[in-house]
């Protein structure tokens, strides 16, 4: 590592992210170029960002994990390989059409499954996706398993933008507030030292779910169908009495929580599609509202958000709408105005961590994911060496 850390201290070094979101929907890829500044990291230009489909069978059989299907050791083992190699594989052909050859990768993995909060023994979570697997294909030294590290050191293993977002968004004005609608919805506040980062609930996974299962389409194309419906009123108010949203942060939740189960406990069969999925909505961000305004220390003036939800139309509306109800000075703009693209940000994220595995940087903070302070995440897969 001795290498990349040169570079990273040097001119720059070049560092991917790959992973594959809550959604499920495909292998998320993104590049940029980094340089330790002094004592920051920074970004210096981000050069690719695109997601690319599953290969083959593989998208089923993650959609079918995700759904809750039953996986035996053998099919977890399997699945485990393949998506370390469609991984691997997915950074190699983007970095080959791109003409891109990458000094270093931070591989988050397939989220299969993360607690929520309530489980006896402590908190536990799994990715699938062998590291050694996509350090084969990619070509590169790998780091991943991020979360294991902060689970140890007592934390909830997510979310982790709270340890990159400094670096992506370096420059703009504190405090920083950036909101992720993937999957789940979470949250990072940063003001000077202070940092805050916390799950608020169901995004996509909610409303892919309800576009799934009564549109018999993967999602509500920029919330169009929602757009034409009208919020239940009972609807609403019994899905945001869901224990989760009372709990205080630092907390973290997941398909086993907000997953098929709970999308099939909407609704009694009745309701029209455009109904559903605009209570669904509404019921994203009035969660996200009501826990930036109980948990941040103030509303602010700006609410970056970045993730899959940015696309839909009627989400960011009723977001906006939610939160001047609060603070009418509050905007909700795409992170895209701040010059990070939506869809890249997670994967740049993992970029940094794994960047700052290689300089040895601890990052973890209790007032974030809730682990002891100053713990490095990751672990290390060389790949085929490249360097003498």
């Amino acid at each position: 590592m001795d290498q990349v850390r040169n570079k990273l201290q040097g001119g720059g070094a070049r560092v991917g992210g790959v992973l594959s979101g809550t959604s499920g929907d495909g292998i998320d890829v993104s590049v940029g170029r980094f340089q330790l500044q002094g004592r920051h990291l920074r970004l210096i230009e981000a050069e690719v960002q695109c997601t690319r489909p599953w290969p083959s069978d593989l998208g089923p059989r993650v959609r079918a994990c995700l759904d809750g299907a039953a996986h035996d050791l053998r099919q977890t083992a399997l699945l485990h390989r393949d998506l370390g190699r469609a991984f691997g594989r997915a950074v190699w052909e983007v970095c080959r059409e791109a003409r891109l050859s990458l000094d270093l990768l931070g591989s988050h993995g397939q989220t299969v499954y993360h607690h929520d909060g309530v489980e006896p023994s402590g908190p536990a979570t799994l990715q699938l996706g062998d590291g050694d697997f996509v350090a084969q294909e990619a070509v590169c030294p790998v780091v991943s398993d991020f979360r294991q590290a902060d689970l140890a050191a007592g934390g909830e293993g997510a979310p982790l933008s709270a340890y990159g977002d400094d670096v992506l968004f370096a420059g703009h004005p504190y405090p920083l507030c950036v909101l992720n609608l993937g999957g789940m919805a979470n949250l990072t506040w940063l003001e000077g030292d202070d940092v805050l980062a916390f799950d608020t609930g169901p995004a996509g996974a909610l409303l892919d779910g309800l576009a799934r299962r009564y549109l018999g389409q993967p999602l509500d194309s920029n919330g169009a169908v929602a757009a034409g419906g009208r919020v239940l009123p009972q609807t609403l108010a019994a899905g945001l009495e869901h224990p989760f949203f009372e709990r205080l942060p630092p907390k973290s939740t997941g398909r086993d929580t907000f997953g098929e189960a709970w999308v099939d406990s909407w609704g009694t069969g009745t309701e029209s599609a455009a109904d559903l999925l605009a209570t669904g909505v509404a019921l994203v961000a009035e969660s996200v509202a009501r826990e930036m305004g109980r948990s941040l220390p103030r509303l602010p003036a700006t609410l970056w958000v970045a993730g899959g939800g940015v696309h839909n139309g009627a989400l960011m509306d009723s977001l906006q709408l939610a939160l001047a109800k609060r603070d009418p000075d509050c905007r909700v703009q795409s992170c895209a105005d701040a010059g990070v693209d939506p869809d890249g940000r997670e994967g740049l994220l993992f970029a940094v961590l794994a960047a700052r595995w290689v300089l040895g940087q601890g990052v973890t903070r209790p007032q974030a994911s809730g682990g002891a302070a100053g713990r490095v995440l990751g672990k290390l897969s060389p790949g085929p060496s490249r360097y003498p």
